[in-house]
């Protein structure tokens, strides 16, 4: 997993509706929190996704950009975030399978896909704050606010 004060490792990845997003593109503007999370459409992963969602205006308000990556196709994220009406950004690590979440260390080899694991990186491409959790242990938004308040990059 890199460590807080490395840089952060460089993707592009697809939303669900196609474009690409390339992490380094942020930098110099704003912040990024990375949500890595297991599968679309279950119970623990769709609590974490609900209460995201209704954080996000003060996430965006801080000047944080809020990427949500699994193995799901571009296509689950769609239909899902549609489903829930969710306005986030949700990336797709399906091919090569989990190589972002590996490259961040929270790919799980035995299960195939991702576990929970956020990544705060400031504006210049650095992680300034970071954890990582099993499949089954549910994150707390608040944590990430806190996070992101703490946060001095200028």
């Amino acid at each position: 997993m890199p460590l807080v004060g490395t840089p952060a490792p460089d993707f592009t990845l697809k939303d669900q509706n196609n474009q690409e997003v390339r992490l380094s593109s942020y930098a110099g503007s704003r912040a990024v929190l990375l949500v890595f999370y297991p599968l679309a459409f279950s119970g623990t992963c769709g609590g974490e996704m609900a209460a995201l969602e209704k954080a996000l205006p003060s996430f965006t308000s801080a000047g944080v950009e809020v990427l949500t990556i699994s193995v799901d196709s571009v296509y689950a994220h769609k239909v899902w975030l549609d489903r829930e009406s969710w306005s986030l950004r949700m990336l797709s690590d399906f091919w090569p399978h989990g190589a972002v979440a590996s490259s961040y260390g929270v790919f799980n080899t035995t299960a195939g896909f991702a576990d929970r694991g956020t990544f705060l990186i400031d504006r210049a491409g650095v992680i300034r704050w970071s954890e990582h959790q099993g499949p089954g242990a549910a994150r707390d938004t608040a944590v990430w606010l806190s996070a992101v308040a703490s946060l001095d990059d200028g």
